[in-house]
């Protein structure tokens, strides 16, 4: 399906990219790099017995310099990339971005300073110190964890290249891979009428109400990815080489390590989770053997996972997306209601399908106007309604931290924790579309979107957290030929799917289009995503038995997600999460849906 959707404004962050507004604020950080070196220099002659309230007084500068540092490069950065990501054929965008970031790898260098004098400082040293200074203390987590870290650091001299390197290293494979991808056409006879369909689109073909019309889109799609297979390949093995390398450099014990920790959790906690969704796994094939029943196959092939059931005739205008979304987020919380209705009318979505354009969704905060900005590509479905109200709770998880008067170094949150307010709304929305309907036919079309969305979350990740495992293996003994590739994806997938798929019709491209593979910064992008989806369907239970009394503590929650671990944040709501039994417990929330679906 297509339908009209906006495109976002971002005019009130500068009027254009060649704006003296934008080239005064590209000046500006320049200048503020230069002063934090300047800054840095004299800092760092500081050390352990340097006098506390001497010392607190530079930590605390140091915490403000990096802070405007970050409010400026994080509204530069998302403004850029605004342009990227909804026309890859932008050139001077591309530019811009480009000279932006070969400047702001001086950030990465300096950091990389920061923290390894934090680390020669001691965390005793900084405990006694931040007493003596308001801003230093109110960064405390953040200065101790810098030093924590700092033993996984290479000498200043390795860091300063390996940040310069990977301009041209990860870095330039993963915009390859997102450049490519998005602008990928093919050619696809829908309703009659052959178009030039962008892979975005294509793929979501996948929830074509018609069989015959999914399967061909998948074959179509495989065909397009066998010509470039070669090349998104050759991007793989360069952004998992360079980590491969650096992780083994900088003493990390495995390439899981530097993930867990940038999580702010343990493989306690990692090993529960991953063993409650395994143990999940024969719920999750029982709804899906029930769905091929219900399609009238004997079992379910790829192309018919997204397949459309019950009612599925609705299409859902921009308007009406709208008013869906605001009317079922007031009944959570009025302040969450406004807050969409806003981003709606304040044109911060764009939401329209188009070539060129990057695919799936994401939400970035600008900081410098204290607002979000929302990539969706809406086709109408009920499905991107709820996409909809995912990238809205990212959104106002941005809302929550900016009206606590959270800095930018204390709203650095953990992809862990950063899904918990967008997996909150996406299920509020869901659960207000089944309590509003009697209809047996729209009753099964909404379980079937919730069972949808979470076999993705824990069977599909955890195929693709054993795909990225195997491939960082193997690929530290030689380089990964796309059909490699592509076996040790087929091959993940039967260990997460077993009999509830037909293993003769997997997807073995999944890996060329997910731009989670291709980050060098960040591994295993892909668990975290169980984790908030668990972790807010655990909230969600909370949030039922106490009703708005909840809301006041979820908000201080989300508000607070930059500045403590995981765990700790977690007690505070009575949850110890390296205990198997409270994911054991969100998943046997899903097993009641999937017990009802099963029953229609």
């Amino acid at each position: 399906m297509t339908i009209s959707a906006p495109r976002w404004d971002m005019t009130n962050v500068y009027p254009a990219l060649d704006s003296k507004q934008f080239k005064s604020a590209i000046k500006k950080f320049r200048g503020q790099l230069n002063e934090l070196e300047t800054f840095l220099k004299k800092a760092s002659k500081a050390n352990s017995k340097t006098e506390p309230k001497k010392l607190g007084k530079i930590l605390g500068e140091a915490a403000d310099r990096f802070n405007a540092l970050f409010a400026l490069s994080g509204t530069i950065g998302p403004y850029i990339y605004s342009f990227i990501t909804t026309d890859s054929r932008n050139k001077e965008a591309m530019r811009i971005l480009s000279e932006f970031e070969q400047v702001n790898v001086q950030t990465s260098i300096l950091q990389t300073k920061f923290a390894a004098w934090a680390g020669k400082l001691g965390k005793p040293a900084i405990k006694r110190a931040v007493k003596f200074n308001p801003s230093a203390k109110a960064h405390e987590f953040t200065l101790l964890e810098a030093a924590e870290q700092s033993k996984y650091l290479m000498s200043e001299a390795e860091e300063t290249l390996a940040a310069e390197l990977t301009l041209s290293g990860g870095n330039a494979f993963g915009k390859l891979q997102g450049t490519l991808t998005s602008q990928m056409t093919v050619d696809f006879e829908l309703d009659g009428k052959t178009q030039k369909m962008p892979m975005p689109a294509l793929i979501n073909l996948r929830s074509h109400p018609d069989e015959a019309t999914r399967r061909r889109a998948y074959e179509a799609e495989n065909i397009a990815w066998e010509g470039v297979k070669e090349t998104l390949a050759a991007c793989l093995n360069g952004v998992k080489g360079e980590t491969l390398l650096l992780d083994k450099k900088r003493g990390r014990e495995d390439n899981l390590h530097a993930s867990i920790d940038a999580a702010r959790m343990d493989r306690a906690t990692l090993d529960a989770m991953l063993g409650a969704m395994k143990d999940s796994f024969p719920m999750f094939r029982r709804y899906f053997k029930h769905k091929a029943k219900l399609l009238g196959r004997e079992k379910l092939a790829w192309w018919d996972i997204f397949a459309p059931l019950g009612k599925t005739d609705k299409v859902y205008s921009w308007d009406e997306a709208r008013g869906f979304i605001v009317t079922n987020f007031n009944q959570f919380s009025p302040e969450l209601g406004a807050f969409a209705a806003r981003a709606f009318d304040s044109n911060w979505i764009d939401g329209e399908q188009r070539e060129g354009k990057r695919g799936g969704a994401f939400c970035m905060g600008l900081e410098g106007v204290k607002e979000s900005r929302i990539l969706s590509n809406y086709d109408g479905s009920f499905d991107q309604v709820s996409t909809l109200a995912h990238e809205l709770g990212h959104a106002f998880h941005n809302e929550c931290a900016w009206q606590a008067g959270k800095t930018p170094l204390q709203q650095q949150t953990p992809m862990t924790l950063a899904e918990t307010a967008s997996i909150m709304c996406e299920t509020i929305v869901t659960e207000a579309a089944l309590a509003q309907t009697t209809d047996r036919q729209e009753i099964l079309a909404i379980l079937e979107a919730q069972l949808n969305n979470a076999s993705q979350v824990v069977v599909d990740i955890y195929s693709r957290y054993l795909f990225e495992k195997e491939v960082f293996e193997r690929r530290a003994q030689a380089e990964l030929s796309a059909d490699e590739i592509n076996d040790i994806m087929e091959r993940a997938q039967k260990a997460a799917y077993g009999d509830g798929l037909d293993e003769n019709s997997l997807q073995k491209f999944m890996w060329t289009w997910k731009p989670h593979y291709y980050s060098s910064g960040f591994s295993f992008y892909n668990y975290p995503y169980a984790f908030g989806l668990l972790f807010a369907t655990g909230l969600y239970a909370i949030y039922q038995k106490r009703g708005a009394e909840f809301v006041p503590a979820y908000k201080r929650l989300l508000a607070s997600t930059g500045e403590a671990r995981a765990a700790d944040l977690a007690d505070g709501f009575g949850i110890n999460i390296r205990a198997k039994k409270f994911w054991a417990d969100s998943l046997a929330i899903i097993a009641k849906r999937a017990d009802r679906f099963c029953e229609l």
